[in-house]
């Protein structure tokens, strides 16, 4: 028992070690700082266009114009309940308003267009603030929390290393923190008065456009330059691998830039759909009042609740997992030999 506890702690000091090693790196910091700005600010950055009144999109079966209450906006114009932002936006303009051109205060205008940052902002807030917590009250017996942690960080090491061996290490800080930053902004949208970011389609480009952006340099630093252009042109290594490569070379580069493309879509794709499933049967849960007369709605999207807490994680898990494959696929082989692989 001990020797496992001193074996499991070597571990944890090692990947703290390599982590701090790759937090001094200049490199590193300027990436957390672009990536910073990319996943808070993404989506108004990215967005080039606004919401127009009267076209016709509804929230919860509301026309835009229409004055049920505060509803949620959405950049994409899907369904959506009521959140935090909108309801404090409509008390600000002292009534329900469902874009930002609508609204008449600052204050107001600048919470609805700032939706999606706003939400992802607080899930990093929330995500420091449990690891400052997790890492300040470290012991050596571990209590209920840090075992949590622990067993969040390892299990997201051994999953990352599993593809990439043990060089993988200095990809867990990055692609662990994607993981549970996705994970976190999916999980949001089922918490009543909260908004999902990765429903809208620029949250997810951002994320996607910096993974593309450290894969690339991931490339080039590990390869060089030439390296990296014999790469995209299919490693030739004869004759007929050279006659090739001014084929693979545009080939190759359509599949790099398609790789953002799908990674964003994806994910856009399924968390809309999740969140617009469960706002329509919300929205029907509270039309049965008309006909029923009862005190209080029916519950109807309840079922669509515990399965979206099965795909929340299976999108994270996948965002995730091909961009560890994008990593395996541009680092030299020697690296997989040593790893296992």
């Amino acid at each position: 028992m001990a020797f496992a506890e001193e074996a499991f702690r070597s571990r944890m000091s090692a990947a703290l070690r390599s982590g701090r090693a790759a937090v001094r790196h200049p490199a590193f910091t300027l990436l957390a700082l672009g990536i910073g700005v990319a996943l808070l600010f993404g989506a108004p950055l990215l967005a080039q266009h606004e919401a127009t009144p009267g076209t016709g999109r509804e929230i919860l079966g509301q026309p835009v114009g229409a004055e049920p209450g505060p509803a949620g906006p959405h950049e994409e114009g899907t369904v959506h309940p009521p959140t935090l932002v909108s309801i404090t936006a409509a008390l600000l303009e002292g009534h329900s308003v469902h874009a930002p051109e609508e609204a008449k205060n600052a204050a107001a205008r600048f919470l609805l267009r700032y939706n999606a940052p706003i939400f992802s902002l607080l899930v990093v807030i929330l995500l420091s603030t449990l690891c400052i917590l997790g890492a300040r009250s470290m012991t050596l017996v571990p209590g209920r929390f840090q075992n949590v942690l622990e067993w969040a960080v390892e299990g997201l090491s051994n999953f990352i290393c599993g593809v990439l061996g043990q060089d993988g290490r200095r990809f867990v800080p990055f692609l662990g923190t994607l993981f549970l930053y996705i994970y976190f902004q999916n999980v949001f949208g089922l918490i009543p008065l909260l908004f999902t970011p990765t429903s809208v389609i620029e949250t997810t480009a951002a994320m996607a456009i910096v993974v593309f952006l450290y894969v690339q340099w991931t490339a080039v630093r590990s390869n060089g330059p030439l390296g990296y252009l014999r790469h995209l042109a299919g490693d030739p290594k004869d004759a007929v691998g050279w006659s090739m490569a001014p084929l693979m070379l545009p080939l190759h580069v359509v599949g790099e830039l398609a790789k953002p493309l799908s990674l964003s879509l994806r994910l856009f794709g399924n968390m809309m759909g999740e969140e617009t499933l469960i706002a329509v049967f919300l929205g029907l849960g509270v039309s049965v009042l008309a006909f029923t007369h009862l005190p209080v709605g029916l519950p109807l999207q309840v079922p669509f609740v515990f399965l979206a807490l099965l795909t929340t994680l299976i999108q994270a898990l996948v965002f995730t997992l091909l961009s560890t494959i994008y990593f395996s696929l541009v680092l030299p082989h020697r690296e997989h030999a040593e790893g296992g692989h």
